[in-house]
């Protein structure tokens, strides 16, 4: 039969051992959110408020829409949508359709890309 101090002595050790080990995932998820955290206030091009996102998820979406508007040179909104949802939504961690409207008007309030005037639905161009 063991001793009560050698068994308490066994409930430490396994006892720090698991103290450990969530230490150690709970640094991992620390140091991987203070990588992915970092955000952006967006703008609206009639001057609305804007909204704060990851920018890890701006930068997804921003690159998508210019490499798309450069590739097609002018696109409609409703097209430049179908596309990022066919290519994006397997990987990307948030709703495409939602994020593509809210960089879009981004990137419009920056003079970055902007609507063609007149056109039904309407299109997009670099500025």
């Amino acid at each position: 039969m063991r001793t009560p101090n050698l068994m308490w002595q066994k409930q430490l050790e396994k006892n720090l051992i698991t103290f450990d080990l969530v230490n150690k995932v709970l640094k991992i998820a620390n140091a991987k959110n203070m990588i992915d955290d970092s955000k952006i206030l967006t703008l609206h091009p009639q001057g609305k408020k804007g909204v704060n996102i990851l920018k890890r998820r701006y930068d997804v979406i921003k690159d998508f829409i210019l490499k798309t508007i450069e590739e097609h040179k002018e696109i409609t909104y409703e097209k430049l949508d179908e596309l990022a949802v066919k290519k994006l939504s397997s990987t990307f961690d948030g709703k495409v359709s939602w994020y593509i409207v809210t960089v879009k008007l981004d990137l419009e309030a920056r003079g970055i890309i902007e609507r063609i005037p007149k056109t039904s639905p309407h299109k997009l161009k670099m500025a």
